[in-house]
């Protein structure tokens, strides 16, 4: 499927998938409103980019990943590809635009913020999960359908569901494929806070805005401390992290902030 590309009020929109900058704080949108943004193959191809448009984008210094409207994050897949998209050769590309989506998400250099209302289900709750950390309103539910569909998950995918909820909660939303509900998910450790459904935006916003604040090189170090931790201890690379963390004293940030915290001033960094 091609995708398509055009500007929209400052955004990029590529296949329902559109993103934004505004002080430091980058947004990436998945709009499919009439299928509870049900993800196409389109939309994790255009997930992919947005990502790495707001990466390389020196401004940006955290990303809020969220559904339009105010029903979903994100319902899962569009089963109405699944016939065309998820059988015989078309499978491996779908695969590897997911694959790469979740990627984007994953190894973000830049902290994610998944923004959580209504239903996050299926590939949608796989994403939420890739996401550093998820705020969610007290409507939200969660559900993992894989086996009321057939579909089976990857052996990363499920690693990283142990990873935030632990061993026995991934199990119970995979063998089960019941619908979760906001409270219970925050006890699984699957949701950083649950809030007001009208206040989400402003909790979010807020957040999102103390990260963005703070001196990015630090971030940046801790972000990538976080990556490698994925990896297999021996391919860890502990070296890069640690270069990364010597920049953060040598500098101009680093003296910024001593210098705003002996004033009692709120710090300029500029992530040099």
């Amino acid at each position: 499927m091609a995708s398509a590309f055009s500007q929209r009020d400052n955004a990029t929109l590529m296949a329902n998938v559109s993103h934004s900058v505004t002080n430091h704080i980058g947004t990436v949108v998945f709009d499919q409103q009439p299928k509870f943004n049900a993800m196409t193959l389109a939309m994790w191809q255009g997930l992919a980019s947005s990502m790495a448009a707001l990466a390389a984008n020196a401004a940006v210094r955290v990303i809020v990943l969220e559904g339009a409207g105010d029903k979903a994050f994100i319902s899962g897949a569009d089963i109405s590809q699944f016939d065309t998209l998820r059988q015989g050769d078309a499978q491996a590309l779908y695969d590897e635009a997911v694959e790469a989506g979740y990627a984007s998400v994953v190894n973000s250099p830049k902290p994610t913020i998944a923004k959580i209302q209504g239903i996050c289900f299926g590939g949608g709750l796989g994403l939420a999960l890739y996401c550093d950390i998820r705020i969610g309103a007290d409507d939200s539910r969660i559900r993992m359908p894989a086996a009321r569909l057939g579909v089976g998950y990857r052996f990363d995918g499920i690693q990283r569901f142990v990873e935030i909820v632990g061993r026995a909660n991934a199990a119970d939303l995979f063998f089960s494929a019941r619908i979760v509900q906001a409270e219970e998910a925050h006890r699984m450790g699957f949701f950083k806070e649950i809030v007001a459904k009208a206040t989400l935006g402003a909790v979010v916003q807020a957040y999102a805005s103390q990260i963005a604040e703070n001196a990015p090189l630090p971030i940046a170090a801790a972000k990538r401390a976080l990556i490698e931790m994925r990896k297999a201890d021996h391919t860890a690379d502990r070296a890069t992290v640690q270069t990364m963390v010597d920049a953060c004293f040598a500098s101009a940030d680093y003296h910024e902030g001593r210098s705003a915290f002996m004033a009692k001033r709120t710090p300029n960094f500029q992530g040099n």
